[in-house]
């Protein structure tokens, strides 16, 4: 069988879930290759960070072509390369998510939702007849779409993401006197990660206390402003390479993420598996699926930087409680988000849809492409980021 998964290379969660499948389906003969559009795209293709993946997929038609004729040339490409089926990850790109409709009738379609906000939300239901199966990446996904959505149980499922593990469980101890290391890792952007949060969190812990910043993005300058009253407690490392994750995770001893929303959050998984304690926001089935939480970290409510200081207070007071939940993150970790278990996942699934796949719509000729409701901007996207950044707050806190 050989896949396609809509996407090209780039820093976040989306691509680590493509290099864990091609990964973890290659042992069961399942070929998998990224397939993108437009400039993004391109530009990987001229990017020799991203050499490495110039052999792992395609991008198609030109940088600058209009949507229909890039949906044109990935059809092209996907009959003239025999591809069996694909990926859709919902809402990552606009043209990829909408060419689920317009797909020739015996492709096999699965579609991956990463996320779980209206927009994703509603671009899901866009194309939920024209896909066999939808894959949610946490139970709260699942949930939302199975209640609010009307997708169909039985083709709706949950498999949890999976991370690159460490070839052992960790085996640092923290001395009694020596002061915590905080790692804040993703994306510098404020509506989901709620990274304007950290400087105040930092300001109710003890002056020996530093927090390590790592990554980029739009508010990272935002970041730096408000950052300034703290003098050198705060240090900005820039991106981080992929591969250089798991010694940065092993370097701290505390992440901390008040994120407003999350799908998944695969840099929670990874900072447990390297004995890093996570101190995170609880989103509803989502971070507390993953964090035990008093056993493996802490989870606080959405934008409560009191609670989160608090939790991160505990773990500087107590380094037996540290030592205890870092094993115990890791052992579960181990357990939980191998990749192995999710390609065992993903495989039984494309498996069960190659005997009995289920019936979906009829396909959209491509000489009518348009893009649904769905997929365009609705009145939220109007809204001013604090009055949503409200919304969510207040949404996690009642969940």
């Amino acid at each position: 069988m050989k896949l396609a998964f809509f996407g090209y290379p780039h820093l976040g969660g989306t691509f680590t879930v493509f290099r864990h499948l091609r990964a973890g389906l290659a042992a069961s003969g399942i070929v998998v290759e990224w397939l993108g559009v437009g400039p993004g795209a391109h530009a990987v293709m001229r990017d020799p960070d991203w050499r490495s993946e110039w052999s792992t997929g395609h991008a198609c038609g030109m940088a600058d072509s209009s949507e229909r004729t890039q949906a044109e040339a990935m059809v092209s490409h996907l009959i003239e390369h025999k591809f069996d089926g694909v990926f859709v990850n919902v809402h990552a790109d606009r043209v990829q998510t909408n060419l689920a409709r317009y797909l020739p009738i015996d492709m096999l379609r699965v579609m991956i939702v990463h996320n779980i906000t209206p927009a994703t939300y509603a671009a899901a239901r866009a194309v939920r007849d024209h896909v066999h199966v939808t894959v949610c990446v946490s139970r709260r996904i699942r949930d939302d779409l199975v209640v609010h959505y009307r997708f169909a149980p039985a083709v709706t499922h949950t498999i949890d993401n999976a991370v690159d593990l460490p070839p052992s469980l960790p085996t640092r101890r923290r001395a009694a006197n020596e002061p915590l290391r905080l790692l804040s890792l993703g994306r510098i952007e404020d509506q989901a990660k709620g990274v304007l949060w950290l400087p105040d969190i930092l300001a109710g812990l003890p002056q020996d206390i530093e927090l390590t910043v790592a990554g980029d993005g739009p508010d990272l300058a935002r970041l730096r402003r408000a950052a300034a009253a703290l003098g050198g407690r705060i240090h900005f490392l820039g991106g981080v390479a992929p591969a250089e994750v798991p010694a940065l995770m092993a370097r701290h001893d505390v992440l901390i993420a008040p994120s407003r929303f999350e799908g998944f959050m695969i840099t929670l998984a990874e900072a447990m598996a390297a004995g890093c304690v996570p101190v995170v926001s609880r989103i509803r089935g989502v971070t507390d699926t993953i964090v035990d939480g008093g056993a493996s970290g802490f989870l606080f409510p959405v934008g409560d930087v009191a609670a989160a200081a608090n939790a991160i207070r505990r773990l500087a007071d107590d380094p037996v409680l540290w030592h205890t939940m870092s094993r115990h993150g890791a052992a579960e970790t181990r357990e939980r988000f191998g990749v192995e278990r999710m390609a065992q996942n993903y495989g039984a699934l494309l498996a069960s849809l190659d005997k009995n796949a289920s019936l979906i719509a009829r396909p959209l000729p491509i000489e009518t492409w348009c893009q649904p409701r769905g997929l365009r901007d609705g009145f939220r996207s109007h809204l001013p980021t604090p009055l949503k950044n409200w919304l969510r707050t207040i949404r996690e806190r009642a969940a």
